[in-house]
């Protein structure tokens, strides 16, 4: 039997060998999301591209775009393990989509000659490019097609997948999400541009900014909707169509973006946000640009795409995402705020504090606060209660996915509850380095365990007919179908790399 496969080897290792491969898709596909960041270019005095991976390196980022293919960046981006998304600038699309040649060009000098030492996994034709240079608009779709070639070619492929990203202003009414669809100017050409995607097995490029749809709305969805927190009982914003109920504008975008595609008859395509964020400073009238409000819109995003919930209509598929943006660029035009997206200087000093690890992931369970709680002080106003709250699941990085409507320790009418799961996640997570429970006097320390049915507080001990330990709180099912999936498909790979040894 091993003679004739041996004999007939060509065949059954070929076959192996492609499973294998798309079992290794599969597995990064159900990983989990991950939090990236942009790395511009319109800035006059840029660090080296050695001071920038360090940057990196230090906040423990382990995804980057960059707008171009700066070949220092590449360079010094080698055996980081660092995934890398390169970018054909607009002002490159052109030569790229008007010459086979030119885009095989650009493939061998800016990706090819890097890998495998630089981790390459995507790149980014264009920006935007229907809305901002829609003279480059005929050429997109050649530009993808002429680079995939050109990957084909290299035998990169699998490796590297391209896409184009695209403004939510692609979207001619994004709300109510269900009905949102594809600004009918562009149908042909995104109609190609899907299939493309569905070809090639990548995902659709988008760049998400609640604070532009935040200012331009003028008043019609409430900041805390754009930022993330959460919203007072009669502010609840739903889908009338589907009756699914938004808590935040980045999730209502992404889910018109799913709609338009379907709108199109295509689904399956992955939604990938390639820019989010918030700016720190604006003009005189740009009230809603400051610090408070980036470090509470980046913070509470980092969270929402780390704990891999996904989006109202899509729970199961999680939207990877690039934060807008590592410096600011001071040689971007418009108005004040778009120089300050910036969650650094350009001198490497910080503007901001975030962390791009899963906060909400970490073990609480510490055995010194067992039977003791942090919980709102009912005699506080519910205003200060809000403000706290606020804090708590924003800049606080207490895990606050258990009081999000429909979850087990949501309550609409009952924000001491509310407040006092967050309160007490916060304490038990940050109390060994340091941490209070001090809210600006909205919480006291308790020994009475708050815990009730299956909603578990961090510190508990069953007392209250709880089930004990699960002092994270709940453990979302979505999230545990996801690891069982990755460690049972990987332990088939395993099975299949130790067949294709011994054939």
């Amino acid at each position: 039997m091993r003679s004739w496969m041996l004999e007939h080897g060509s065949m059954w290792p070929m076959s192996l060998k492609t499973v294998v491969i798309l079992l290794t898709l599969m597995v990064r596909n159900v990983s989990g999301s991950f939090v990236g960041i942009n790395v511009g270019t319109d800035i006059s005095k840029p660090p080296s591209a050695s001071d920038i991976v360090s940057i990196l390196k230090e906040k423990k980022i382990q995804h980057v775009r960059l707008l171009d293919s700066d070949h220092q960046m590449l360079t010094a981006l080698a055996n980081t393990g660092i995934e890398v998304m390169v970018g054909v600038p607009n002002d490159q699309l052109l030569r790229v989509g008007q010459s086979r040649s030119t885009a095989a060009d650009w493939i061998n000098k800016n990706v090819a000659a890097y890998i495998p030492a630089t981790n390459i996994t995507y790149i980014a034709v264009g920006n935007e490019v229907l809305t901002t240079v829609p003279n480059a608009a005929l050429v997109l779709i050649p530009a993808l097609q002429f680079l995939q070639s050109a990957l084909l070619a290299a035998n990169l492929n699998t490796q590297v997948k391209i896409s184009s990203p695209h403004s939510t202003d692609m979207i001619s009414k994004p709300f109510p999400p269900s009905t949102a669809t594809f600004n009918s100017t562009w149908s042909s050409i995104m109609s190609q541009y899907l299939q493309f995607l569905n070809n090639t097995g990548s995902s659709f490029m988008l760049n998400a900014q609640p604070y532009y749809d935040y200012v331009k709305g003028q008043g019609v969805f409430p900041l805390e909707y754009a930022l993330f927190r959460s919203l007072n009982p009669d502010s609840q914003i739903s889908d009338p169509n589907t009756n699914l109920f938004y808590s935040n504008m980045f999730d209502a975008m992404v889910d018109a973006t799913y709609s338009s595609m379907q709108a199109m008859n295509f689904s399956g395509i992955p939604v990938m946000v390639t820019a989010s964020g918030w700016p720190w400073n604006g003009g005189q009238n740009e009230k809603a640009a400051n610090v408070d409000n980036a470090l509470a819109y980046n913070t509470n995003l980092i969270r929402h795409v780390l704990n891999n919930s996904g989006t109202p209509s899509q729970p199961n598929n999680q939207v990877s995402t690039y934060i807008f943006e590592l410096f600011n660029e001071d040689l971007r035009s418009g108005p004040v705020s778009e120089k300050n997206w910036g969650i650094m200087f350009p001198n490497a000093t910080t503007v901001y504090s975030i962390t791009f690890e899963d906060m909400a992931t970490a073990n609480i369970d510490s055995p010194a606060l067992r039977g003791t709680f942090c919980v709102a002080n009912s005699s506080a106003p519910h205003s200060a209660l809000k403000q706290s709250l606020d804090w708590a699941c924003g800049p606080g990085s207490a895990n606050c996915s258990a009081i999000q409507p429909g979850k087990p320790c949501y309550k609409s009418d009952d924000i001491v509850a509310v407040a006092s799961y967050a309160f007490n996640d916060y304490y038990h997570r940050t109390q060994a380095s340091g941490g209070t429970c001090n809210f600006n006097s909205t919480a006291i320390v308790t020994s009475t365990d708050p815990s009730h049915g299956s909603c578990i507080f961090a510190g508990s001990t069953g007392s209250n007919g709880s089930s004990g330990g699960a002092a994270s709180g709940p453990v979302s099912q979505d999230n545990f179908a996801t690891q069982i999936q990755s460690c049972l498909l990987i332990h088939l790979i395993g099975t299949l790399v130790l067949i294709l040894v011994f054939l």
